[in-house]
């Protein structure tokens, strides 16, 4: 087992995305298509031409990541690349990993991510919450900058993406204050993510509640693949703790660093990131740099032929 199959959450998304691989095969536009006819409007159109302010609603990029994700991962898989030995997700990222472990059917997780987007943002209304990265700093830094800055308002660490890349998220005031405190404190970079709710913290815990009744009846099957979670950074095999892994995850932090480091540690030594962009693979090649790993993104065409050509099994 060395081959292991990663996906992007919120924060990848821009116009235009998955345009390129949609000149290769059309597997990418019918999953798009596939995912319109759940979600009652056309996403693939909404990411080629926007506006880019809808496309940034919580509620319309989660669909629009879970199928980015699930459309490069089955491109891979038509031009005849291997069926990944892992899979892990970033945040909502785990939905298309379960989606490609074969845990969930594709439609079924459109739905839930819809709804999953529609709760995080009824939460705290639009413009109350904010999510930004801070760049060059020691984790418990960060958490203290955000101590400082929290007052009668909620900032905590919601993703602990790589060394030295903490994502911060709570009510945009304190946010705000916290950047200053970090930037205070040393950081190299804070700045503003493109998402509009404040994932991974305290203030979801009611949009958690809800996701998890509407989990609890949604079919789950075995893994195909072992799943790494970033709640945790552990695998999780049965229906339930699947179901709870993904729950628990939109009110706590999310460990990246140290998911990788336990798929390194396990054996894993190729990582692809399936989906639009590069992210993944960036802060992964940070997470260990001692290594002779490789770090492959499916970001374009020619990205994809050099995969299937780098890979093996």
């Amino acid at each position: 087992m060395s081959l292991a199959f990663v996906f992007p959450g919120q924060g990848s998304q821009s116009l235009g995305m998955m345009a390129a691989l949609a000149g290769v095969s059309p597997i990418i536009q019918a999953t798009f298509a596939e995912a319109s006819a759940v979600l009652g409007y056309d996403l693939w159109d909404l990411c080629q031409n926007g506006p880019e302010e809808l496309l940034n609603c919580t509620e319309r990029t989660q669909p629009a990541m879970l199928s980015a994700g699930v459309a490069t991962y089955r491109l891979w898989r038509e031009r005849g690349g291997a069926a990944p030995d892992a899979v892990a997700g970033h945040s909502l990222g785990e939905f298309s990993a379960v989606v490609a472990a074969g845990c969930l059917e594709f439609k079924a997780a459109v739905a839930l991510v819809k709804f999953r987007g529609e709760v995080m943002q009824a939460a705290l209304p639009a413009g109350q919450g904010a999510m930004a990265a801070v760049l060059g700093l020691e984790d418990a830094d960060v958490e203290a900058a955000c101590r400082e800055a929290g007052g009668a308002e909620v900032v905590e660490t919601a993703n602990f993406n790589s060394p030295g890349q903490v994502v911060i998220a709570g009510h945009a005031g304190a946010v705000q204050r916290a950047i200053d405190a970090a930037k205070a404190r040393g950081a190299k970079r804070a700045l503003l993510l493109p998402v509009s709710a404040p994932c991974h913290t305290s203030l979801m815990a009611g949009a958690a509640e809800q996701l998890r009744q509407r989990l609890a009846q949604v079919p789950v099957k075995p893994a195909t693949a072992i799943a790494v979670y970033g709640v945790d950074a552990r695998t999780h095999q049965s229906a339930e703790e699947i179901r709870a892994a993904l729950v628990k995850q939109l009110a706590t932090a999310v460990y990246w660093s140290a998911t990788i480091r336990t798929m390194i540690t396990a054996g894993f030594s190729q990582f692809v990131e399936c989906g639009p962009g590069k992210v993944l693979t960036g802060l992964n090649r940070r997470i260990d740099k001692n290594r002779d790993l490789k770090m492959l993104a499916l970001e374009d065409p020619a990205s994809v032929e050099d995969a299937l050509n780098a890979v093996k099994r």
